[in-house]
């Protein structure tokens, strides 16, 4: 049998080889990460101020992109800044009528008026 010494130089340069190859591993899966990010329904609906029956008709009229994983539904940031950005596309169109046609005029009263 025969007997074969590692030096600590060895070690080092096995550390450094091995180290290199785990991140070009791990590279194109941060990069996706970084790409790729996802926002749930509850989210959307917070940030286009929007009820949840609204939020299935733009789905519905396919006016906003998204992704169904299960039974979670995903909407890409990207695709989103790209329908809040186009101001004349439908699905903002769609999106501010139907605002205006909840908005009620309310007459303020003030609880000292008499």
């Amino acid at each position: 049998m025969e007997i074969e010494l590692i030096t600590r130089a060895d070690l080092e340069n096995f550390k450094r080889e091995l180290l290199t190859e785990i991140k070009t591993l791990l590279q194109p899966q941060n990069e996706i990460k970084e790409d790729l990010k996802w926002v749930k329904s509850k989210d959307v609906q917070k940030l286009l101020q929007i009820s949840p029956g609204t939020l299935q008709t733009l789905r519905n009229r396919k006016m906003i992109p998204f992704t169904r994983l299960g039974g979670v539904i995903y909407y890409s940031q990207e695709d989103l800044k790209k329908v809040l950005e186009k101001r004349g596309d439908e699905a903002t169109d769609f999106f501010f009528k139907k605002n205006n046609h909840r908005v009620k005029k309310v007459k303020s009263q003030s609880r000292f008026e008499k």
